[in-house]
């Protein structure tokens, strides 16, 4: 079984790849969201303008081949133009198209993204053990505080037109350049318009209904499931089984949270609602072998959080793999 971790391309790194390789990290997901490639280049940028970008992809695969490990994904937001509607949306469409086509030829299996175009919403951290910030939200006071809200209002109905029409475009380019995209929820999965835009990835069954607009093994589902906990609580269990027995699964941020949407905590693995091991069984019994991912880590009061989160939250999967897989 295969597990995976993060790379932000800003610290792309030797440094981090030897890291990962000493914790027996199996997988890299290359974040691209802030992407800034080497020297004076942004590979932002140029994706954006749907140049081809194989041979910078090509370089990371085989920077991370070098450290023993495989390039799994690369990550990235849906340019807002598209779920906004706005008059650049084509261009972006084509863009997208093109950066699917660069990441096969490069050899990459794998585009993570989501529908999210204003990004998360958190409230105030609570402290947990160890003086451990959590990442928190909490409704009631994110109403007190709401953000400003995007103009025009964009409704349930335009965000799914949007989206159907996207996966309309990109699934089939998808499919011939030989590359699966695995949507992630909306974190928090609330499914109405926190910030003035309709969230369309927050319950099952707007999960159910993007595969059926464009029923393809290439269109995929990121299992984020701290997030699907946050919607359903125990009801996560079924979900799991669900995306996994239909192959619907890329892979799986395997988080866990205390309580359920009004307001939730995110935690260490082995003090929230879930118990991984069962949920890494119902996984295993309907099919699905990984990659299995960290995805948040309680923020330590101590340099460098994020590599103690890590190596905290990949020790643990590793025992579980060997406990529930053999």
């Amino acid at each position: 079984m295969l597990i995976q971790d993060q790379v932000n391309w800003n610290n792309f790194t030797d440094e981090i790849l030897t890291f990962y390789s000493a914790i027996g990290v199996d997988t890299i997901h290359l974040e691209l969201r802030a992407s800034v490639a080497r020297a004076d280049e942004t590979l932002g940028a140029d994706l954006r303008a749907g140049k081809d970008c194989t041979d910078r992809f090509a370089w990371a695969r085989e920077r991370i081949e070098a450290h023993g490990m495989k390039f799994n994904n690369v990550f990235l937001s849906c340019w807002p133009e598209i779920p906004l509607g706005l008059p650049e949306a084509d261009d972006r469409i084509d863009a997208w198209c093109r950066m699917l086509e660069s990441l096969g030829r490069a050899g990459i299996p794998y585009l993570g993204w989501n529908f999210k175009p204003m990004g998360n919403f958190r409230t105030t951290s609570d402290t947990g053990r160890g003086g451990v910030q959590y990442s928190t939200f909490d409704y009631d006071e994110f109403v007190r505080n709401r953000p400003p809200l995007y103009e025009p209002a964009v409704s349930e109905v335009e965000m799914m037109e949007r989206m159907e029409r996207f996966l309309a475009v990109v699934i089939p380019v998808a499919e011939k350049a030989g590359v699966r995209m695995a949507l992630h929820p909306d974190d928090p999965p609330v499914p109405e318009p926190l910030g003035g835009v309709a969230q369309i990835c927050s319950t099952p069954e707007q999960f159910r209904h993007h595969f059926r607009v464009v029923d393809s093994p290439n269109n995929r589902m990121l299992f984020c499931q701290g997030c699907m906990t946050e919607a359903l609580g125990q009801g996560v269990y079924d979900f799991i089984a669900e995306m996994a027995a239909a192959d619907k699964i890329g892979w799986v941020h395997f988080r866990n949270v205390k309580g359920q949407l009004p307001r939730f905590t995110e935690v260490f693995m082995d003090e929230g609602d879930i118990d991984m091991r069962r949920a890494m069984e119902v996984y295993r019994d309907n099919g699905f072998n990984g990659p299995y991912m960290m995805d948040h880590t309680p923020k330590f009061p101590l340099e460098r959080s994020d590599l103690l989160g890590k190596a905290y939250a990949n020790g643990y999967i590793r025992a579980l793999i060997k406990t529930v897989y053999g």
